[in-house]
């Protein structure tokens, strides 16, 4: 399918101009990229504390440093910072400050790693002058939510205002979560709709190898991905397992008639953000927004709203991965090979859609809302989670054996995945790791994290 490239700001006068939006993302084999992106929580050395925006050790300041040595140009929001772009990639700033990498479209997971590598290093070497570091987690161990400053961008203070009318864990959503997710490419809509019911399907099974926020306020939460209950009681409207994605006929139009049904958020309009939060996109359509009268979206606007729907994977013009918490450096580069090994190589995909195809719809709701808590060992059918997701590993590692993208010393990308199969076979993820160490050499406290597991 060959879609016409539409400026962003064009009106939009037919709702078929977003399904092409979205089917525009189609790419050849040959031309499907790896997109990994990863959210940091930042902390003061000395005593722990989230940094600020503003002052000498503050996020802004971090920002400045890290343009001004390594060449990223600095994107402003009423004069302040709040972004870095070079190349194909950029560094944002979540709503509390957490950092965000999101990386350059690459070609496999060795060049990911090297990106990742380069970002972490960059990093510290302006934040540890400034006595700051950052922690790869799922959800912040230490600090409460009335502890976490607050970023100057103007969505965010449009979401702050509206999260806590539809949930009662959004703020935290936004101040003390962070993840690692990858975007992925797909050639035709057949291929878009298998792929993303096997990550549907298989999300939870990330969430589990993945899970690592198991400390809320500095005591263990009962949890080990505490970070995906969050979103459990985030905002119904937006979030969740999207069963529809596994009916019959779906494709790029039943996505949209979706996000259609998600109330909006805002407009970005002449430089700043128009809150819109709860209005309704189809109303936007036909120009009957109260606050844009006879106004119409343009296709900026609707890949604005794209951003605001949090399934546990989400369609643009590429599908994004959504359910893994955040890691350390070797994780950050395990998703992505978690991913491409399962779906970007064929006959892996064919075994991994073999593995899920009979899951019922209460098996995967089962699975999603098991796992936060269980994780690899929540019950499944007569096994386990954990036997699940040796299998999904298996295959992923022979999809990436195929696939043969070696480095200079002749390595493929598997040994990149090696870190979750020791956790499955060792039955034992990152969080309950964490959990031993609390109740064992660190006395109780979760101070040590920051220490012994910063990057």
């Amino acid at each position: 399918m060959s879609i016409p490239s539409i400026a962003p700001d064009t009106p939009i006068t037919d709702p078929r101009m977003l399904v092409d939006y979205i089917a525009s993302g189609e790419k050849p084999g040959d031309d499907w990229r790896i997109g990994t992106e990863h959210e940091k929580f930042g902390f003061y050395i000395d005593d722990l504390r989230p940094p600020p925006y503003a002052g000498e050790r503050g996020i802004r300041a971090l920002l400045e440093g890290i343009a001004a040595r390594h060449g990223w140009d600095i994107v402003r929001e009423d004069e302040q910072p709040v972004a870095l772009l070079r190349d194909a990639g950029s560094i944002t700033l979540e709503p509390a400050g957490q950092l965000e990498l999101s990386g350059a479209p690459l070609r496999d997971i060795h060049e990911t790693c090297c990106e990742v590598n380069e970002h972490l290093e960059e990093v510290r070497g302006i934040a540890e002058p400034m006595g700051m570091g950052f922690l790869g987690m799922g959800f912040q161990p230490k600090w409460r939510r009335d502890q976490m400053p607050w970023m100057p961008k103007g969505r965010y203070a449009i979401m702050r205002r509206y999260m806590p009318l539809k949930g009662n864990l959004g703020l935290d959503m936004m101040t003390r979560t962070c993840t690692v997710q990858v975007n992925l490419d797909f050639a035709s809509e057949a291929d878009m709709v298998k792929k993303f019911r096997v990550a549907l399907a298989l999300q939870p099974i990330a969430t589990a190898l993945f899970a690592d926020s198991p400390f809320t306020e500095g005591k263990p939460n009962g949890f080990q991905s505490f970070r995906s209950q969050v979103w459990t009681d985030t905002d119904p409207d937006r979030t969740g397992m999207l069963d529809f994605v596994f009916a019959d006929g779906f494709g790029y139009e039943r996505y949209v008639d979706y996000l259609l049904d998600v109330p909006m958020y805002f407009s970005y309009r002449d430089g700043r953000y128009i809150d819109l939060a709860g209005q309704s996109f189809r109303d936007f359509l036909a120009g009957k927004l109260p606050d844009l009268p006879g106004a119409l979206p343009t296709l900026r606007d609707f890949a604005d709203h794209l951003t605001t729907a949090f399934p546990e994977v989400r369609l643009k013009k590429y599908l994004e991965m959504r359910g893994a918490d955040g890691g350390p450096w070797n994780r950050l580069c395990a998703l992505p090979a978690f991913w491409v090994g399962l779906l970007y190589d064929s006959t892996a995909l064919d075994a991994a859609w073999d593995l899920v195809k009979d899951f019922s719809l209460a098996e995967r709701h089962a699975l999603r809302d098991g796992v936060p808590r269980q994780a690899l060992k929540l019950a499944f059918r007569k096994a386990s989670v954990r036997e699940l997701a040796l299998q999904a590993l298996q295959i992923a590692r022979a999809g990436l054996q195929r696939r043969a993208r070696r480095n200079g010393k002749g390595a493929d990308e598997a040994h990149f995945i090696e870190p979750l199969i020791e956790f499955a076979l060792a039955n034992q993820t990152p969080a309950e790791r964490k959990l031993e160490l609390f109740h064992g050499a660190w006395g109780g406290s979760v101070d040590p994290v920051f220490r012994e597991f910063a990057y």
